[in-house]
């Protein structure tokens, strides 16, 4: 199973079903956390950070699902979806605990 999804298509012009999902769904969730752990980043209370995370929500998604879409592997965009969206639940997690 590795192997197939080591290996890279055969045409670099199609980027494949596999590659899409993972970009339009991993984008989204790894926007969606980035978003949630700049509210926390940001000073001020939640209602009032709320505004610049809802405003670049689409812009980060996108930048998202462009550089996993740009994966050379399945396994690479499995890669660059689960490793941020890791990443940021703990930091979420350090944050959300810690107060």
């Amino acid at each position: 199973m590795f192997k197939k999804l080591n290996t890279p298509e055969q045409s670099g012009k199609k980027i494949g079903l596999f590659r899409t999902i993972c970009a339009i769904f991993g984008g989204l969730l790894v926007a969606y956390l980035a978003m949630t752990l700049l509210v926390f980043i940001l000073p001020g209370t939640a209602g009032e950070s709320i505004i610049i995370p809802l405003m670049f929500n689409t812009l980060a998604w996108a930048i998202a699902a462009l550089w996993i879409s740009v994966s050379s592997t399945k396994m690479i965009a499995l890669y660059k979806t689960f490793i941020p969206s890791t990443i940021f639940c703990i930091a979420i997690a350090i944050f959300i605990l810690g107060n």
